[in-house]
């Protein structure tokens, strides 16, 4: 049975300046997946994960056509509050960042700019966000650290939790394994794999390999171009197309 759509891309281009970095996307990614978006390098796929919350747009030469629907409304509606579009489609990128506080305060940022005060409120929301990103157990004596004495891989998923703190809907994520050693990247992915269960994942995969372990849905991007999508198995046991192939066996990029 396929799940709810939660996030539909028609015929979206991008472009900074003059130069165009997508072109004519046309992409449904269901509710509770993990998709994986791969490809070699400039292929737009940080643009892509950056336009499914206006993030993109930060960039002032950067300019957007077409239309991403969340729920079935477009993201570009100009009764869109932006800071909550962003709250409910949260992002992870690929270097950790860490706000020079504590652990605790890491994760309560974002709900007490949000207007939660309440102190058993916010030690709620640390716990089952650390829970949720694999980190509770690791660092649940020790809230009052810096967050910057965790290890890389901590300090990822400690970027996690913050971002799940907000209660987002769809989490985007832009290789966050890219600078982890393989023990923290498997707690990484086991972590993912659980999230989906209450999340939409869209992911920018580490590798090729990663994105075989933790998918449901792959996509294919080339220079800009979407050239395939589908689930995880038929993509990778039978690519349609040739560039695919190529690619997911090593061939290029």
């Amino acid at each position: 049975m396929n799940k709810p759509i939660k996030i539909v891309i028609n015929n979206f281009d991008y472009y900074y300046n003059k130069k165009q970095a997508l072109y004519k996307l046309n992409l449904e990614i269901q509710a509770n997946e993990i998709l994986s978006v791969f490809g070699p390098a400039n292929s737009g796929i940080t643009t892509l994960l950056r336009s499914l919350n206006r993030l993109a747009e930060l960039n002032p030469e950067g300019r957007a056509e077409g239309e991403i629907l969340l729920d079935g409304k477009s993201i570009y509606d100009e009764d869109v509050n932006v800071t909550e579009l962003r709250r409910r489609v949260g992002m992870v990128f690929d270097v950790p960042t860490p706000l020079p506080m504590t652990i605790f305060d890491n994760i309560v940022y974002g709900p007490r700019l949000s207007g939660v005060k309440n102190k058993k409120d916010l030690t709620a929301i640390v716990e089952e966000s650390l829970w949720q990103a694999a980190l509770w157990d690791d660092v649940k004596d020790r809230l009052g650290m810096p967050a910057m004495s965790l290890s890389g891989g901590q300090q990822q998923r400690l970027c996690i939790a913050r971002v799940l703190a907000l209660k987002p809907e769809v989490i985007l994520l832009d290789r966050p394994c890219s600078g982890l050693d393989p023990i923290s990247t498997a707690k990484i992915e086991e972590s993912l794999i659980q999230l989906k269960e209450k999340f939409t994942i869209v992911i920018a995969p580490h590798n090729v390999q990663q994105a075989g372990r933790i998918s449901d849905r792959v996509a294919f991007m080339l220079m800009g171009k979407l050239i395939e999508e589908g689930p995880n198995e038929e993509v990778f046991a039978n690519p349609k197309d040739q560039r695919t192939s190529d690619y997911i066996t090593g061939r290029f990029g």
